[in-house]
């Protein structure tokens, strides 16, 4: 049984099988815009032959060569952008919620990191990932073979979202570990000093890396769909407060909106993507929706 049918429920499971068909559609177009070329988009250059070994893409074989030799080399290009492509997801505890979706945050951010990881060795571009809480978990170094997805997943697989997190840390170790110009997709519902995750984000940004930040919330944390007395749980220190959810009603939802819009003013200014999503909207829409407005933008 792969990693993805071990983890995921057996809906979620069927849809990133069917991400095969929506990536065809999109990979060759949207995906460029993920490239750091303002102007040109992604390209590539022939570089050289390789032998062919088990987990390459066959797409990749040069019949011609096989005609002359009988073997099977494997054409090797080298992008002009030289992207890299690192998953960062936050696994603390408060990512493991949901009020009355089929998938907590946590879910949600591993059928992400698949929908991008395929789509990124689709691209013939190397991802890896990242995980942490209070600290850096684990860590998978990028690889752009089709097998990644299933590493990925496989990483993913035996986690549990444990622990305070503590982003502006997390991003501190990448930024130190970082060697070359890379693409880091944070996945985070963002809960902490805004102030203190910002100038973090800023110095990985400064330090020559792209940067996307998927701020994943619940729906319920998004909409507050309650009434009368509601007991609210923080899910990492277990603090609890009653309220009446009738009066905070409209006061909590325009302070969800405005800490958006703060967030995404901010990134804005450091030449950062913000994207903000909640449980409710398809994990595969929600991406093909950012990366058609992205590339829009370059």
């Amino acid at each position: 049984m792969t990693a993805v049918e071990e983890y995921l429920k057996p809906s979620v499971a069927s849809q990133i099988k069917r991400l095969d068909l929506r990536a065809k559609m999109v990979v060759r177009g949207f995906l460029q815009g993920l490239h750091a070329s303002p102007t040109q988009g992604f390209s590539v250059e022939f570089s050289e032959h390789r032998r062919y070994a088990p987990g390459d893409d066959p797409k990749g074989i040069d019949w011609l060569v096989y005609a002359k030799t009988d073997r099977y080399y494997i054409k090797k290009y080298e992008s002009e952008t030289n992207l890299t492509g690192y998953l960062m997801i936050d696994v603390s505890q408060s990512m493991d919620y949901t009020y009355r979706q089929q998938l907590t945050k946590f879910d949600y951010c591993i059928c992400l990191a698949a929908a991008l990881t395929y789509l990124m060795i689709s691209q013939q571009d190397p991802v890896g990932l990242v995980t942490y809480s209070e600290r850096m978990i684990a860590r998978s170094a990028p690889r752009a073979r089709r097998s990644q997805l299933a590493a990925v997943l496989g990483h993913l697989s035996k986690l549990t979202a444990s622990g305070i997190g503590d982003l502006p840390l997390a991003v501190q170790q990448i930024t130190s570990m970082l060697r070359h110009k890379s693409l880091v997709m944070v996945m985070s519902d963002l809960l902490g000093d805004v102030s203190v995750t910002m100038e973090s984000l800023r110095r990985l940004r400064a330090s020559g890396h792209d940067v996307i930040v998927f701020h994943i919330l619940d729906e319920a944390e998004v909409q507050f769909p309650f009434d009368g007395v509601v007991e609210l749980i923080d899910p990492e220190t277990n603090e609890r407060l009653s309220v009446q959810a009738d009066e905070i009603g409209i006061d909590y939802r325009a302070s969800i909106a405005e800490f958006r819009e703060q967030l995404n003013t901010m990134c804005s200014e450091s030449r950062i993507d913000y994207v903000p999503l909640d449980t409710s909207l398809p994990y595969d829409r929600a991406l093909v929706e950012y990366l058609q407005s992205r590339r829009q933008r370059i």
